[in-house]
């Protein structure tokens, strides 16, 4: 039954022994590829390709079950299956004092409309694969105080999942680039305070947000380790703290398992 099952979903049988892929949602998944792998995609989006690894994102929103990746290699074409499975992500209550940033005012919000926007347009942008990403290094050292997914709860009031990760640091903590890239934009935003996104290359992008100081500019190249700004708490934030942010081909995920995954290969 269980081997009509594999065959219904896959096309194939796996090898005996053979261990299932599997990813959670909010995480990444590492799939081994062909070395002459030109190619690959999931639900009809290209993929980050490194260390003949594809590196396929998988959003909040994705629902737990078995998908396939599309490979084209000069060898041929192949679809590798893979199970992703559900994640329960915990509660957090937090209390802003700044009534403004739980219920903006209607001029905020067409500002917030706006840098939405650009921000969204920042994450469509996919440059050429990169070469250099490992070691992915995390921006600041520092004590995590929220974790990727964590369902938020403001002053009684439910919002969107938590996209990134909260790192709390002394005021004016250099923060670092964890890999090669390029800045596509700066700001000061509503809810971010002042924040950064750099291109990485194949569809990643990293945001820091809550800066005190920033210290680049836009389309400014960037390496391993650059220092590009200080910890502060600009915008909606309870106090001196980096939250960072990782987007694959437009989707934020856990920035600790695509670290990980990354690191590991």
């Amino acid at each position: 039954m269980l081997k009509l099952l594999c065959l219904l979903i896959f096309g194939s049988i796996p090898a005996f022994g053979e261990r299932p892929i599997i990813g959670y949602v909010g995480g990444v998944v590492g799939i081994k590829v062909p070395k002459d792998t030109l190619s690959v995609s999931f639900n009809q989006t290209n993929q980050l390709l490194f260390n003949h690894t594809a590196i396929v994102a998988l959003p909040l929103d994705l629902e737990d079950q078995s998908y396939l990746l599309s490979v084209e290699a000069k060898s041929g074409s192949q679809q590798i299956p893979f199970l992703v499975k559900a994640k329960n992500y915990p509660e957090q209550r937090l209390t802003i004092k700044n009534q403004k940033y739980v219920e903006p005012s209607t001029n905020d919000l067409e500002r917030i409309r706006k840098e939405q926007e650009a921000m969204k347009n920042a994450y469509r942008h996919v440059s050429a694969i990169p070469t250099d990403l490992r070691p992915f290094l995390q921006p600041i050292d520092g004590t995590i105080t929220s974790l990727f997914g964590f369902r938020r709860i403001l002053n009684g009031l439910p919002r969107n999942p938590h996209s990134g990760l909260d790192i709390a640091a002394p005021l004016g903590t250099k923060i670092k680039t964890p890999a090669p890239g390029k800045v596509i934009l700066t700001g000061d935003f509503f809810f971010n305070g002042n924040t950064i996104l750099i291109d990485h290359g194949g569809g990643l992008i990293t945001m820091v947000c809550h800066l005190d100081e920033i210290y680049v500019e836009s389309n400014e190249e960037l390496s391993r380790s650059s220092v590009i700004g200080t910890v502060g708490s600009t915008g909606r934030a309870t106090g001196p703290h980096l939250h960072w942010s990782v987007s694959l081909q437009g989707h934020r995920i856990d920035p600790q398992s695509f670290m990980n995954t990354i690191n590991s290969l």
